[in-house]
């Protein structure tokens, strides 16, 4: 393995937001290895909680209106922000590709919800990864209205299953640059227990 290699992907990866990406399709095997890469995150008791459903095309234009839809229907008045509604529709016509990211509750709910929770994110990130590695742009949204009950409604999810956000994919537009990331120092972060 190359564990340079392996580095310069996770500290590459940055969020490039559909009106940074182009119009260019996602091809058939990209799309394929980042849901096999996202199919090996680690998951507690092997119940891979992950669920992704995926638009393209002109499915994208209904996902767009359905969001702005439940944008303004599920979150009160005093919660919206101006435009917000607008932009929903705009960022879903924008990206070539665009997953929502769920979570199938397991029925015993054995395995803690948090557990669940934390496996789809590792699956996220593994798709980030596989998106930065293959030259793609992502970002992964998470609109306050997500959560609500309407949205598993929208979805045909049962009621403890759960939508955890928006993963817009796209390669980035001509002449967009990579953008430059920063992190401060984990010298910080950090807390070694010897004995």
């Amino acid at each position: 393995m190359d564990h340079a290699a392996l580095d310069e992907i996770i500290r590459s990866r940055r969020t490039i937001k559909p009106p940074m990406m182009s119009d260019r399709p996602v091809s058939e095997e990209d799309l394929r290895a980042l849901f096999e890469n996202a199919n090996w995150a680690p998951t507690h008791g092997l119940t891979e909680p992950w669920r992704f459903k995926i638009y393209r095309g002109e499915a994208r234009a209904k996902l767009a209106d359905a969001l702005a839809m439940l944008y303004e229907t599920a979150l009160p008045a005093e919660d919206q922000k101006e435009g917000k509604a607008d932009k929903l529709r705009e960022m879903a016509r924008l990206a070539p590709v665009v997953i929502l990211v769920c979570m199938e509750r397991q029925k015993v709910e054995k395995i803690r919800e948090l557990e669940e929770i934390e496996s789809v994110a590792c699956a996220v990130q593994n798709m980030h990864l596989t998106a930065a590695s293959r030259g793609l742009g992502a970002f992964w949204s998470t609109p306050p209205f997500i959560y609500k009950p309407e949205m598993n409604e929208w979805l045909g999810l049962e009621e403890k299953d759960r939508c955890l956000g928006i993963f817009y994919l796209g390669y980035p537009a001509e002449g967009q640059k990579w953008p430059k990331g920063r992190r401060r120092s984990v010298d910080g972060k950090l807390e070694f227990i010897d004995t």
